[in-house]
């Protein structure tokens, strides 16, 4: 027996009557009558009284009408939870981000995450800022924390959170604590550790040429906390956005000297491809962490 035969026992149970039945289940009389036969070969007893005038359930057949409800209501039941774990966001959100930012910008995305989908799994690739949107692109993260470009990229959307001023962070006790002039000034005469791309180095870059000053360039890497490294070490002053000096390792040992108008503010926050893909579970998650994203702004 199957669920349908069951349904169209459990119809006839109801109207007694095979050719309103037939049509509802939509089968000709001679096929429910066909069906009822099997479900009675099957049960090893008459489910009906049957003649010329009038169809009734035997005693048999009303305990198997209970036995068919059951059955059906335990699939919908089946069925129902299966739907309410396909509803829940669950699965694994890949993460780019630097050590910086797994420190500053994604606690409180993690804490709002976790919350609001338990079941949705991190896995992050740490790495410099830099980087980001190569992980995006070649499928390493769905998500990734970065600088956000002044001009708007087709490829990705930009989810800004924090803004952070562009600083050069000096080593304190050190030779650079005390350092004066204009900005021009300071570049052209102090030693700099600068990373080697991104948009705190497209920025200099575009600032210098502009000004035409000649920095004193003695050291550049890949990373924030690779240019706070170095200028520990007194070599320099590094080129950093200031929530750098503001979270973490960082908070003691340094002294900040601005940068003036002259790099700007650094907006910072989560990129990701501008066209969702993937199978249903992926546009689950990627439709709550669009969700979780908008209420940090």
């Amino acid at each position: 027996m199957d669920f349908s035969e069951l349904k169209a026992f459990l119809e006839l149970s109801s109207t007694l009557h095979f050719a309103r039945t037939a049509q509802k289940v939509n089968l000709s009389p001679s096929a429910l009558s066909r069906v009822i036969s099997r479900l009675e070969a099957e049960a090893g007893a008459p489910l009906f009284e049957r003649n010329n005038r009038d169809v009734t359930l035997t005693e048999e057949g009303l305990r198997f009408a209970d036995f068919a409800r059951q059955c059906l209501e335990n699939r919908d039941q089946l069925f129902s939870s299966f739907s309410n774990e396909e509803d829940e966001v669950r699965g694994t959100l890949h993460v780019y981000a630097s050590v910086t930012a797994c420190y500053t910008i994604m606690p409180p995305f993690i804490k709002k995450l976790s919350s609001l989908y338990p079941s949705v799994q991190l896995s992050v690739e740490t790495g410099d800022p830099a980087g980001a949107s190569l992980a995006i692109k070649e499928g390493r993260a769905e998500l990734a924390v970065a600088a956000i470009p002044e001009a708007k990229i087709d490829l990705f959307d930009c989810i800004p959170v924090r803004t952070s001023p562009l600083v050069f962070a000096a080593s304190s006790p050190g030779p650079y604590t005390e350092v004066s002039g204009s900005p021009q000034d300071i570049v052209s005469s102090v030693p700099l550790i600068l990373p080697k791309a991104g948009l705190a180095r497209q920025r200099f870059d575009s600032w210098i040429k502009s000004r035409n000053v000649h920095p004193k360039i003695v050291a550049e890497t890949e990373g924030n906390e690779a240019v706070m490294a170095l200028a520990a070490l007194g070599l320099g002053i590094g080129l950093v956005p200031q929530i750098v000096l503001e979270n973490g390792p960082y908070k003691e040992g340094f002294v900040c000297h601005s940068a003036g108008n002259a790099l700007g503010y650094y907006n910072i926050g989560f990129i990701q491809l501008s066209k969702a893909s993937g199978n249903q579970r992926q546009q689950k998650i990627r439709e709550a962490v669009n969700r979780v994203l908008h209420t940090l702004v």
